[in-house]
């Protein structure tokens, strides 16, 4: 079964300040719901206790007045924990903050911080040279080429455990066990088990794979597009080496069984 990238009326992002963004196409609980109810299987408990924000900027049509008792009541049912909201409307702003809600600043949370730029020593000042016959030429310095860091967990991780490599690959050398959670922006490769959530190209690197050397995780997902194995791993799959990746114009989320021998 492969999962293509529809526009959903829920997606949802991670942050490096801990807390996941729930990214809204309606407002309405009951179509969340069904949407929810798709995408992560009906699977009570999914998540972990995660703090959310609920990002309102993409909702095309919003109610005159948001039910956000039944909101946070859906999302607690997958054990998120709804903290905030950001770009919502003003005159919704009280309802909100009745409900519990904190306003958002979205503009310092979704900001990137620059790259920086390498940084090169100033040369430092050489003698004069002695008087010579002839000047001997001085060798021309060679700055290495920027290498992408990699972010390397040699310890498994345990449930309720969460590892996110920002702006990097991560590769995870002592598994990830059932409930924990596994976030990078570029690819991940699993050289243990892997039980848990994997989730590669969290901010839209199409190209971003997942390698694991014995499959069998909770969900995967690959810039957005998500499956979830409520009903178990395939068995040409389960607990054989295995790559996930999006593939063809309509990002089609593959899993094909690798052959490392």
């Amino acid at each position: 079964m492969s999962a293509s990238a529809p526009v959903r009326s829920i997606e949802f992002h991670n942050t490096t300040l801990g807390a996941t963004i729930a990214v809204l196409q309606a407002a309405e609980p009951a179509t969340l719901a069904d949407e929810l109810h798709k995408m992560l299987g009906g699977m009570p408990d999914f998540f972990n206790g995660e703090t959310l924000i609920l990002d309102f900027a993409n909702v095309a049509q919003m109610p005159a007045r948001v039910d956000w008792a039944g909101l946070q009541s859906l999302l607690r049912r997958y054990r998120l924990q709804p903290i905030g909201v950001m770009r919502l409307a003003d005159d919704q702003h009280d309802g909100a903050r009745r409900a519990g809600l904190a306003l958002i600043d979205s503009t310092q949370l979704l900001a990137r911080p620059p790259a920086e730029a390498p940084v090169r020593s100033a040369p430092r000042p050489e003698p004069a040279p002695a008087p010579a016959p002839a000047p001997v030429a001085a060798a021309t310095p060679v700055t290495p080429a920027a290498v992408a860091p990699t972010m390397f967990v040699e310890r498994p991780l345990r449930s309720g455990q969460q590892v996110y490599a920002h702006g990097v690959d991560l590769v995870l050398l002592g598994g990830v066990s059932p409930g924990a959670e596994v976030i990078a922006d570029g690819s991940i490769h699993c050289y243990g088990p892997l039980r848990g959530r994997a989730i590669a190209g969290a901010q839209g690197d199409k190209s971003a794979r997942i390698l694991a050397s014995n499959f069998g995780p909770e969900l995967v997902s690959i810039a957005g597009v998500y499956r979830t194995f409520e009903r178990g791993i395939p068995e040409t799959l389960a607990g054989k080496a295995a790559q996930v990746r999006l593939t063809g114009t309509e990002n089609t989320l593959d899993i094909d069984a690798l052959k490392l021998d």
